[in-house]
C-alpha cells in the first residue's frame, strides 16, 4: 500500500490505497501515546468512509486504554469546542477537507481544542513510524461516551459574538451550500437561530456531494444562479468538515474566500474602534499567513491594530495569534479565526460576522466587498527539484532586489504595492507561487519572471 500523506497536524489518504483502518489505528495511537491521561474526542466529516474509519479510531484508541468520547458528525471547528467542553486531553477528526470523495483522512487536536502545534505533530509522526501501539489487557481497555449534542456549546459561543437581536429583525434570506458535508448541521442552526430563512443545499451530511468539494469560483458555477433566484441577501459555501467559507453576494457574484476574512476583520475592528476617547484601550493584534491578501494587513493599519504574519499552516496562525495576544486572524482560504469561539477555522464565525455587519452597517455584501482594498491574487506552480531550492531562493532574491526578503516560510518578497512568495511544497518537488498587486494584469509577470529566473538554473 502506498504511504499517505502526512504533515505534523494530521495525514490524507484515497480509501483502500494509501489510507487503510490499520494506518488510521496506528497514527490514532500515536497521539494518544503522546498525551497525557484523559479521554479523547472522536468526530467525523459526512463521507461515506466516515463510519468505517471511525470505529477503527475507536476500537484503537480502547484497545490502548483510551477512554473516547463519540461525537459523530461535526464539523471541524465543532471537534475544538467538544474538546474544551468535556475537558478532554485531545481530538481526533476524521476528515480530509476539501479532497475529493474518495480520500480521508486525521485531524489532531491538542487539549486546548486546537490543532495540535508542529512540534507536538512531529513526535506522532516518530511514534506512528515506530508502529508498535503498546496495547492493554482486558481489565485496562477503555469506554466509548456518545455525545448527545454536539453543536450546542459551539452555537452558544458562535450568537454571544454579534447581535443577535439586531440581525433577526431582518429576517435576511441566506443561500447555505453545504455540499453534503459537516456544515449543515449547525449551520442551519446556527442562521434560523439568527432569524434566517434559510434555502439549504446540500443539507444531508453524507458526503455525496453535488459539485467538487473545494468552494472555489469554477466549482460553485451552478450555486451562484441560486442566490439571485432565491432573492437572497447572500449565499455562504462551506468545504466538507466546514473551517473554510466562501462568499457570493446578492447579484450572484463570488467574492472567494480571501474576502471572507477581510470583511470579518473590517467589521470587528471597526466595531471595537473607540475614536476620540482618551482611554481608548489598544486593538488586539490581527494574523495572518504569508499567502493571505494584503487586504486584511492594510485593514488593520487602517484601524491602528498591530498585524503579525505567520507561515503557512492554521497551527502556525494560532501559535502566532496567542504568542501576540491576539483576538483574530486566520488564513485566506476562507478560514476565519476568533479565539473569542476557539482557536480553529470556523465557517460559522464567519457566517455571523458577516451578517451582522450587513446589518450594523445597513449594506449589501457586494457594498461590504466593495470598500475594501483591492487586489488580485495569481497563483502558479513550478517544478524544482528538492536538492536546488536553496539556489533557487538565493536566485530569486538577488534578481528581485528591490523587494523586501523574507524567509519565514519558503521566500517572500515584499514591495510597496505588491509581493510574490515562492514556497516548496511538503509532497511534490515543486515550488508554489503566490502574486498579489492591484490587479492581475500586474500580479502575473511575477509569476512569470520568477518562471523565466527557475528554468535558467
Amino acid at each position: 500500500m502506498a504511504e499517505p500523506i502526512i504533515s505534523v497536524s494530521g495525514l490524507r489518504g484515497i480509501v483502500g490505497e494509501s489510507l487503510s483502518p490499520g494506518i488510521a489505528i496506528r497514527y490514532a495511537c500515536a497521539l494518544a501515546a503522546e498525551l497525557p491521561p484523559g479521554p479523547i474526542v472522536i468526530t467525523r466529516d459526512g463521507r461515506t468512509t466516515g463510519p468505517m474509519l471511525a470505529a477503527a479510531v475507536t476500537g484503537g484508541l480502547t484497545a490502548v486504554g483510551r477512554n473516547v468520547i463519540d461525537a459523530g458528525i461535526a464539523a471541524t471547528p465543532t471537534t475544538g469546542v467538544l474538546v474544551r467542553q468535556y475537558q478532554a486531553i485531545g481530538g481526533i477528526q476524521i476528515t480530509a477537507s476539501h479532497n475529493p470523495r474518495e480520500y480521508n483522512g486525521i485531524k489532531l487536536f491538542s487539549g486546548a481544542g486546537r490543532v495540535i502545534r508542529a512540534p507536538d505533530g512531529q513526535r506522532v509522526l516518530e511514534r506512528y513510524r515506530q508502529g508498535r501501539p503498546a496495547w492493554v489487557g482486558h481489565e485496562a481497555v477503555g469506554r466509548i461516551e456518545t455525545c448527545i449534542d454536539s453543536i450546542g456549546e459551539h452555537l452558544k459561543l458562535v450568537l454571544a459574538i454579534v447581535d443577535v437581536p439586531r440581525i433577526r429583525k431582518l429576517q435576511l434570506k441566506v443561500v447555505l451550500d453545504s455540499n453534503h458535508g459537516a456544515g449543515s448541521l449547525l449551520g442551519r442552526r446556527l442562521l434560523e437561530e439568527l432569524g434566517c430563512q434559510v434555502t439549504l443545499i446540500g443539507g444531508e451530511p453524507d458526503g455525496q456531494y453535488e459539485h467538487v468539494p473545494e468552494p472555489t469560483a469554477n466549482n460553485l458555477a451552478g450555486v451562484l444562479k441560486r442566490v439571485p433566484k432565491a432573492g437572497a441577501h447572500v449565499g455562504f459555501c462551506q468545504d466538507p468538515d466546514a473551517d473554510r467559507l466562501a462568499v457570493i453576494d446578492e447579484k450572484g457574484r463570488y467574492l472567494g474566500e480571501e474576502y471572507t476574512l477581510a470583511i470579518c476583520v473590517d467589521h470587528v475592528l471597526r466595531g471595537l474602534t473607540q475614536a476620540g476617547e482618551p482611554d481608548a484601550k489598544p486593538l488586539a493584534p490581527v494574523v495572518t499567513n504569508c499567502s493571505t491578501s494584503r487586504m486584511t494587513e492594510d485593514l488593520a493599519n487602517k484601524y491602528g491594530a498591530k498585524f503579525f504574519r505567520s507561515a503557512v499552516g492554521e497551527a502556525n496562525v494560532v501559535d502566532k495569534i496567542l504568542a501576540n495576544k491576539g483576538m483574530l486572524g486566520g488564513e485566506g482560504n476562507g478560514g476565519v479565526i476568533d479565539l473569542r469561539v476557539g482557536p480553529v477555522r470556523d465557517s460559522f464565525v464567519g457566517m455571523a460576522l458577516i451578517l451582522d455587519a450587513m446589518v450594523a452597517r445597513q449594506m449589501k455584501v457586494s457594498g461590504l466587498a466593495a470598500e475594501l482594498p483591492r487586489y488580485a491574487i495569481v497563483k502558479d506552480t513550478i517544478p524544482v527539484p528538492l536538492e536546488k531550492l536553496p539556489d533557487a531562493l538565493d536566485a530569486l532574491e538577488k534578481h528581485f532586489s528591490d523587494a523586501k526578503p523574507d524567509r519565514l516560510d519558503g521566500l517572500r518578497l515584499d514591495w510597496p504595492d505588491k509581493w510574490l512568495l515562492v514556497r516548496p511544497s511538503n509532497t511534490e518537488p515543486i515550488v508554489r507561487l503566490f502574486a498579489e498587486a492591484r490587479s492581475a494584469i500586474e500580479a502575473r509577470p511575477l509569476c512569470e519572471e520568477t518562471d523565466a529566473v527557475l528554468a535558467s538554473l
